[in-house]
């Protein structure tokens, strides 16, 4: 599998395998995003998304620069860094056809149960439609507060690191909030990748509201000026 990065505003190319104890590989790339500290790293990305698989970390594979942080992330979750690509492993796959989803709602609820809230007991679910399939994520809480993603933005990272196209529309579920809602930074990161794509929100009360991106943040930041010559 190619690791293609999206790096439009350094050029910067990072990307790495994340094996997990099951064996399987978790791929990560650099996501970068045009408010700077929301850019997430080619182990994030990786790391987050086997979690949100009920996995453990075991092994860290790249022959790329180290990512920022990637030493943090080895300590946390105690993973041996391997400084050349897997020789062998079967890659994680995120995907579902829409035949293998009866309904939006249900997968969202059945997802809930893969949410890490070491933190905040707050679980929340997101299921991306792409060209390919259905691409799920659920919210990943680590450590260090800052560090982790919400559920749109690790289902965003898995959608970009297996290389899938065309994002169409994005649910959200929040059972324990009273109006489920992306946070102002996931509102930020689906503005670049999905900007006139419909957000479908899962309410605690059993409603639904249909939104699009762009409406849930006006006024953003578009510019060409950050873009390194």
């Amino acid at each position: 599998m190619k690791l293609e990065s999206y790096s439009p505003y350094s050029g910067v190319e990072q990307g790495c395998f994340i094996e997990g104890e099951s064996g399987l590989l978790y791929p990560g790339v650099r996501i970068e995003n045009i408010s700077y500290p929301l850019t997430i790293s080619s182990v994030q990305g990786a790391v987050c998304s086997c979690l949100a698989n009920r996995d453990k970390p075991v092994r860290y594979y790249s022959e790329q620069p180290d990512p920022e942080l990637l030493h943090w992330w080895a300590e946390q979750y105690d993973f041996e860094i391997i400084r050349k690509l897997p020789e062998k492993g079967e890659l994680f796959s995120p995907l579902k056809a829409p035949s293998e989803i009866p309904s939006v709602s249900d997968a969202l609820e059945e997802l809930l149960a893969y949410a890490v809230t070491i933190h905040s007991d707050f679980p929340v679910s997101a299921l991306i439609l792409t060209s390919e399939g259905y691409v799920g994520g659920v919210n990943v809480e680590v450590p260090s507060w800052s560090l982790g993603l919400c559920a749109e933005r690790v289902a965003i990272a898995r959608t970009i690191a297996h290389n899938f196209s065309d994002l169409h529309e994005i649910s959200i579920c929040a059972p324990k909030s009273e109006f489920s809602s992306p946070c102002g930074a996931c509102r930020q990161v689906l503005s670049e990748f999905m900007p006139d794509s419909v957000v479908e929100l899962y309410h605690g009360d059993s409603s639904l509201s249909r939104h699009n991106v762009r409406h849930l943040l006006p006024y953003s930041i578009i510019t060409q000026a950050l873009k390194k010559k």
